[in-house]
């Protein structure tokens, strides 16, 4: 992992992009990540294990059930001096083992569309279980902060005229649909946070990000910018299962993994967009950078083509529009992505070059 020139870039781009103030908040913590082995989390703790001990992080304790099994990376982890590595599930394992750990966060959850509809119950509980009982543990602790990883699908549809979605938008969402399991979990979960903050005064800030890619994205993933690199790496055709014109914006990992980071050292109540506020794309748009960025790399000459997904509701409550509003990062934290989304499709295909495709990307 370590002789992965992506990664090693990708790394320091967040190092640096860190203010003084920000690396000093970080000496002397003792950080606790749930979910560490997801998308999300692979970034995060590849930061650490770089440079933690550079920046003067006391421990790093992760925890993980491996619900989808035991990435590769993990046992790299495993051996590091910094860490502490603990599989169990956030809704049942004794956080004492982590019982010092002063900035925690709190992203165990299932984020990709087709597996929490095939996990709609374990995703409400590492949603909201999970997180009551790191607040009800922590309460008394005296912590720096805690991070709790929200979505940006807890926006739903927007209505259009709130496209760009600034965090003041209520939300459009289906609370009995096949997406709610995801999408009003993490709403409940926002209202946790908020009156733990208000009635306990507990250090919460709370992030959404809007779809994330690169490095730590399993190309079994299901989600759309995963579905694009497995078919590249096997030379198979582009697989779209929708018409292709749903629009997004993407943010790439380095970007994503540096503004959490950011907002976790904030240390206050609030709610950031977390995300790439880029012109829109469509599904189709961002299929034909991958086709084209896989020809420059690997010669890839496959075609598009749409297909029926076996999920019959795949497409169902499928937000049209999606694209943050960015202002107050922007504001308060000084944050503006770096990568835009062809550069991250590039190093997120040399990665998965690089790296191989033995651990499915990540």
């Amino acid at each position: 992992m370590a002789e992965n020139r992506i990664l090693l870039e990708d790394l320091r781009c967040i190092a640096e992009g860190l203010t003084e103030c920000e690396r000093s908040t970080l000496s002397g913590r003792n950080i606790f990540i749930t979910g560490f082995a997801g998308s999300l989390g692979f970034m995060l703790v590849q930061f650490f294990a770089h440079y933690g001990q550079t920046l003067g992080v006391k421990r790093v304790y992760v925890l993980d059930n491996y619900i989808f099994g035991k990435p590769k990376w993990v046992h790299e982890i495993e051996c590091h001096p910094l860490f502490t590595v603990r599989e169990g599930d956030v809704t049942q394992e004794d956080f004492s083992f982590a019982g010092d750990a002063d900035l925690i966060f709190h992203m165990a959850s299932l984020a990709s569309p087709v597996y929490y509809r095939l996990y709609p119950i374990e995703t409400m509980d590492a949603d909201v279980i999970g997180l009551r009982r790191l607040l009800d543990f922590f309460s008394n602790r005296g912590i720096f902060n805690l991070l709790f990883y929200s979505t940006s699908e807890i926006y739903g549809d927007p209505d259009p005229k709130m496209v760009p979605t600034p965090e003041s938008y209520w939300g459009n969402v289906n609370s009995s649909g096949p997406r709610s399991c995801y999408d009003e979990s993490k709403r409940y979960a926002e209202t946790l946070c908020y009156h733990f903050h208000y009635q306990k005064g507990f250090h919460v800030t709370v992030v959404r990000p809007f779809n994330s890619f690169g490095p730590g994205l399993r190309t079994n993933d299901k989600r759309a910018p995963a579905d694009f690199a497995m078919n590249i790496l096997r030379n198979e055709p582009l697989v779209l299962y929708s018409d292709g014109k749903a629009t997004r914006t993407f943010s790439y990992a380095s970007d994503t993994t540096l503004a959490s980071l950011k907002c976790a050292l904030y240390a206050r109540y609030d709610i950031f967009n977390i995300g790439s506020d880029a012109e829109e794309m469509t599904i189709r748009e961002l299929a034909e950078i991958y086709r084209s960025v896989g020809n420059n790399i690997f010669g890839y000459k496959g075609s598009i083509m749409f297909r029926e997904h076996t999920d019959k509701h795949y497409n169902t409550d499928n937000p049209q529009r999606r694209r943050p509003d960015l202002t107050k990062i922007k504001t308060v934290l000084n944050f503006t992505p770096f990568v835009d989304t062809r550069t991250g499709v590039e190093r997120y295909l040399r990665y998965l070059g690089m790296h191989g495709n033995d651990d499915n990307g990540s």
